[in-house]
């Protein structure tokens, strides 16, 4: 791990989450990671599940001062959270690169809030489907993996912006298994920064949510549970059943399953899903909800 000119606008993310949230037994109440200087009036760029339904964040800067900050926003679409510092910073914004443009094979940094980078190479840009009905079209991999990624910065060659850390994966690479980090990518921001800074929100209907956390295994998408009290759970699916159809169509795979709820309407939305249970069929029909009507709001400090 190597110091970097750019860390300074790193800063180190910690958030505290009511007990009673809805997402405190799945991520705790506790987290920690790392956001972005991406504005000059100490604009905070993170990955959302950090701060999802925090009543407290505080920012760290590499100089050691902290702090407070409060939520702006968290996308359930692309995974980003922002953050405004509530006094002063004084950091430089970090600038966009275009992580379109970066190829597989180019240099990159992956660096952390607390001052700690791994130079990696970007191994892989490709479709990522996430169990908690979570999907990229093109997420980008870097291989070494940074042990701190959630929220850390993908850094070009040119110091710029590529993407936010989001996990730690494992892939195969020439016959070994080897740890590599997700990113997701800074182009999927510009589009809806606006609407996150002014309205807290994408201008974008949200999607139909069931509340499903599955997994795939050779073309099956199989349930390893459901989000209590959520619209799974009150339909009555369960943990190992086989999503075989959505109406009158065969899933094949996760992704293809978000793809085919996200397409049955609007949120609210009636999914008749088929599953297999115990070796048999039965139909399912689950009324949707927006995920987000089930979470704790922002509260400014």
């Amino acid at each position: 791990m190597n110091f970097d000119p750019t860390l300074p606008s790193i800063v180190a993310v910690r958030a505290h989450i009511p007990e009673d949230a809805f997402t405190a037994t799945t991520l705790g109440i506790l987290r920690e990671g790392s956001g972005v200087v991406i504005g000059e009036d100490g604009l905070v760029l993170t990955i959302g599940y950090l701060i999802t339904e925090a009543e407290e964040v505080w920012l760290t800067a590499q100089d050691g001062r902290v702090i407070a900050a409060h939520v702006l926003a968290y996308d359930q679409v692309t995974g980003f959270g922002l953050v405004q510092a509530l006094g002063p910073l004084d950091l430089p914004a970090l600038e966009f690169g275009n992580s379109a443009e970066a190829e597989v094979g180019a240099s990159v940094i992956f660096a952390d809030g607390v001052g700690q980078s791994v130079r990696s190479r970007i191994v892989a840009k490709q479709e990522f489907a996430g169990y908690w009905e979570y999907l990229l079209d093109e997420a980008i991999f870097t291989a070494p993996a940074h042990p701190s990624w959630g929220g850390a910065a993908l850094i070009g060659e040119d110091g710029r912006l590529l993407g936010i850390g989001s996990l730690r994966l494992q892939m195969i690479r020439n016959g070994e298994t080897v740890d590599i980090n997700m990113a997701v990518p800074i182009n999927l921001l510009p589009p809806i920064l606006d609407d996150l800074v002014t309205r807290g929100e994408a201008n974008r209907p949200p999607r139909p949510w069931l509340g499903v956390f599955s997994a795939e295994s050779d073309g099956e998408v199989v349930v390893m549970s459901v989000a209590e009290k959520g619209p799974a759970a009150e339909a009555g699916l369960r943990r190992g059943d086989i999503i075989s159809d959505i109406r009158d169509g065969k899933v094949d795979g996760l992704a293809d399953f978000y793809r085919k709820v996200w397409g049955s309407g609007p949120a609210g939305a009636e999914v008749p899903i088929r599953i297999v249970r115990d070796g048999r069929d039965r139909w399912v029909r689950i009324k949707s909800a927006d995920r987000n009507s089930f979470l704790v709001k922002p509260k400014l400090q």
